[in-house]
C-alpha cells in the first residue's frame, strides 16, 4: 500500500538531466535563443493544476501534465517565461532540453574493428556468464526466479523476442507497454507478444534481456537474472536514443499510476546525466524520490563517465536509490583473480557528500538480446552475432543485473520496504581486497563491493541503509541531507568521523583483485548515514564550504553555480545521455 497519495499524472520517462537550466525567484537568466520563439520548459508549483492555469493564462501551450512532481511541461516564449517567473504559485522553471540515449558512435574507433569482444563466431546459442558471476544461478535451482514480481524498465522500448515475451513458465510476461513520448499505451496482457516490437534503438531490449531473459543455454542455465519476473516497458526515446526530461518524468508518473495494477516492485533506470543542481532540486530526481517513497525499489546506473571522482550522474546521485557501478571479468569468468573495476564506471562521492555507488555488478561485454535491425546493431555490427545477441558494456547493464536480483529478493520476501532491500544488497556484497585484506578500491569506487544474489536473498541484515534520511521531508522541502564524504586541503576524499577511508582521485587499476566476503566494514556501514543539510555547515560542526575545500564552495569549473541562483546552463544546447557507448572491457 502506498504511504503517500500521488497526484493524478501522465507519466514521463526521463533519460538524463543534461541541457537544462532552472529559474527561481528573481534570478537573472542569459537566454541565447531568438526572442519570443517558443521553447520547451518544465514549470513546478504547489500543484500541477495551479501551474497549468497560470500557463494557460499566459498563453503558453501545455504539452505534459506532470502531477508526480506538481509540474507541467509547456512551450513558452521568452516573454511568457518572464511573466510566469513573477507569477504567484510558480516555484521553479526548468529548461526541457533534448537528450540522447546510448549507442552514440565512438569517434576514435567506433567500437573498434580490432576489439576482442566480437561475437560473430558465437552462432545461435550463447551462454551468458553474469547470472553465475553473481550467484543467481544457485537461486534459480532453488525455484527463486523473480516469479510474481514486475520490473518496470524505462528505456528505448522492447521487442518480444526469444526469452522476453514469455517467462520461465511459458506465460506471457509483458504486462503493459507505454509510450511516454506519444502518451499512449501500446499493449495489454491479451496482445500477441511474440511479435511485439517498440524498440528501434535496441538498448531497452538489451537491458530488459539482462534482467529477465528466460532463454536457457545448452548447459541448462538461464541467460537472465530473474527469468520468472514480469515486465512493464516504458519508451521515452526514439531510434537514435533521443528524448526529453518531460518524457522521462511522464514515464515515471505512468509507472506510479499503474503500480498496483501490475504489481510493479522494481524500476530500472539505466541512464545517467551530469548533475546540474543539488539532488533535491532536479525534477527527474524528484520523480525518482516519489517512486521510492511509494515503495518502488529504484535501481539506477552510476554512469559511464568514470573513473574521475564526483562523476556519478543523475539520478544515481539520489541518496535513497540503489546506484550501481560496473566491474568486468576480464573475459575469464571462471577466474576471479583478474576481475577489476571497469575504467568507465562512474565514481563518488556525490556533491552532497554521499558514497556512491552502493554496489557494483558485471558490466563488461555483456551478451543479451537485441534485434539485428535495431539502430545499435546496425551501428556496431561487429558486436552482434547475426542472430539474437549483442555484446555491450556499461553501467546500464550493471543496473539491469541488480534490478533482476531485486526481483529475486522480492519474490522471497514480498513485503520488504525499499530501504530494507537496499541494505540486503549492500550487506551481501563482496568488496575487492588486496592480499593483506585492505581494500583494493576505495569505497567511493566500489561501494560495498560486488553484488551477490544468493547471499542477498538469504541474508538477515535489514537496517543498514538510508539511516538518518527522510524521503518525505526531502520531497516536501522540509529537510535535505548530506553524507559523510568530504575533501581535504590536499584534494583527497575522506569520510568525516571514520578512519581508514582517505582516497586520492588517482584512477582505476586493472591488474585484478579477488572479491572477498571477509572484509569488516568500519562501524557497521556508518558511511551510509545521512545528515541534515544546512547551507554550509553539516551536523556535529562539520564545515562544508569554509572548513574544507569542497569543490571551491560548490562552484563548478564548467560554469555551474551551486550556491545560489539555480542556474543550470547558459543555454539549452547541452546534450546528455544515459548510457553513452564505451569500448568493451
Amino acid at each position: 500500500m502506498n504511504r503517500r497519495a500521488i497526484f493524478s499524472f501522465i507519466g514521463i520517462y526521463f533519460f538524463a538531466a543534461g541541457a537544462a537550466f532552472v529559474f527561481g525567484g528573481n534570478d537573472e537568466i542569459n537566454v541565447t535563443s531568438v526572442v519570443d520563439q517558443p521553447a520547451s520548459y518544465i514549470l513546478k508549483g504547489e500543484s500541477s493544476e495551479q501551474v497549468a492555469e497560470a500557463v494557460v493564462a499566459a498563453g503558453g501551450e501545455i504539452t505534459h501534465e506532470l502531477g508526480i512532481i506538481q509540474s507541467v511541461a509547456a512551450n513558452l516564449t521568452e516573454s511568457q517565461v518572464d511573466e510566469l517567473r513573477v507569477t504567484r504559485g510558480i516555484l521553479r522553471i526548468y529548461g526541457n532540453a533534448a537528450v540522447e540515449t546510448a549507442g552514440k558512435p565512438n569517434k576514435d574507433n567506433g567500437g573498434g574493428e580490432d576489439s576482442n569482444d566480437s561475437p560473430t563466431d558465437l552462432g545461435g546459442d550463447v551462454y551468458t556468464d553474469y547470472p553465475t558471476l553473481v550467484g543467481a544461478d544457485l537461486l534459480h535451482e532453488g525455484g527463486i526466479t523473480g516469479a510474481g514480481v514486475t520490473i518496470a524498465v524505462l528505456d528505448t522500448g522492447l521487442y518480444g523476442g526469444p526469452g522476453l515475451s514469455q517467462d520461465a513458465f511459458s506465460n506471457d510476461r509483458i504486462l503493459a507497454a507505454y509510450d511516454a513520448v506519444a502518451d499512449q499505451e501500446l499493449i495489454g496482457r491479451k496482445t500477441k507478444l511474440d511479435s511485439f516490437d517498440s524498440d528501434d534503438n535496441g538498448h531497452g531490449s538489451h537491458v530488459t534481456s539482462v534482467a529477465v531473459s528466460s532463454k536457457t543455454a545448452t548447459n541448462g542455465k538461464y541467460k537472465g537474472i530473474a527469468p520468472g519476473a514480469h515486465v512493464v516497458s516504458v519508451t521515452a526515446f526514439d531510434a537514435q536514443g533521443r528524448g526529453s526530461y518531460a518524457d522521462v518524468i511522464r514515464g515515471i508518473g505512468w509507472v506510479l499510476a499503474n503500480q498496483g495494477k501490475h504489481n510493479i516492485k522494481v524500476l530500472n533506470l539505466s541512464l545517467s546525466a551530469t548533475p546540474q543542481s543539488h539532488y533535491w532540486d532536479d525534477p527527474l530526481n524528484q520523480a525518482v524520490m516519489e517512486a521510492w517513497a511509494n515503495e518502488i525499489v529504484v535501481v539506477a546506473s552510476a554512469g559511464n563517465s568514470g573513473p574521475s571522482a564526483q562523476s556519478i550522474g543523475v539520478p544515481g546521485n539520489v541518496p535513497y536509490v540503489i546506484t550501481v557501478g560496473a566491474m568486468t571479468d576480464n573475459y575469464t569468468p571462471a577466474d576471479g583473480s583478474d576481475d577489476h573495476l571497469a575504467t568507465f564506471s562512474a565514481t563518488g562521492p556525490t556533491y552532497e557528500g554521499f558514497v556512491k555507488p552502493e554496489i557494483v555488478a558485471p558490466g563488461g561485454h555483456i551478451m543479451a538480446n537485441m534485434q539485428p535491425d535495431s539502430h545499435l546493431a546496425a551501428t556496431y555490427p561487429q558486436f552482434h552475432d547475426g542472430n539474437t545477441h549483442f555484446s555491450m558494456s556499461g553501467t546500464s547493464q550493471s543496473a539491469a543485473i541488480v534490478s533482476g536480483i531485486v526481483a529475486l529478493i522480492m519474490q522471497a520476501e514480498p513485503h520488504l520496504m525499499p530501504d530494507q532491500v537496499k541494505c540486503k544488497l549492500m550487506a551481501a556484497a563482496r568488496p575487492a581486497t588486496n592480499p593483506d585484506g585492505t581494500l583494493a578500491y576505495s569505497v567511493f569506487q566500489q561501494g560495498a563491493g560486488l553484488v551477490n544474489a544468493y547471499d542477498a536473498v538469504y541474508g538477515s541484515t535489514y537496517d543498514c541503509a538510508n539511516r538518518g534520511l527522510d524521503v518525505f521531508a526531502d520531497l516536501w522541502g522540509d529537510q535535505h541531507f548530506g553524507g559523510r564524504a568530504n575533501q581535504d586541503a590536499n584534494g583527497d576524499y575522506y569520510l568525516m568521523g571514520l578512519e581508514g577511508y582517505l582516497w586520492t582521485d588517482g584512477g582505476v587499476g586493472t591488474e585484478g583483485y579477488l572479491w572477498t566476503d571477509g572484509y569488516l566494514w568500519t562501524d557497521g556501514y556508518l558511511w551510509t548515514d545521512g545528515y541534515l543539510w544546512t547551507d554550509g555547515v553539516g551536523t556535529d560542526g562539520y564545515l562544508w564550504t569554509d572548513g574544507y575545500l569542497w569543490t571551491d564552495g560548490y562552484l563548478r569549473t564548467d560554469g555551474y553555480l551551486w550556491t545560489d541562483g539555480y542556474l543550470w546552463t547558459d543555454s539549452l544546447t547541452e546534450t546528455m545521455s544515459i548510457n553513452t557507448w564505451v569500448d568493451p572491457e
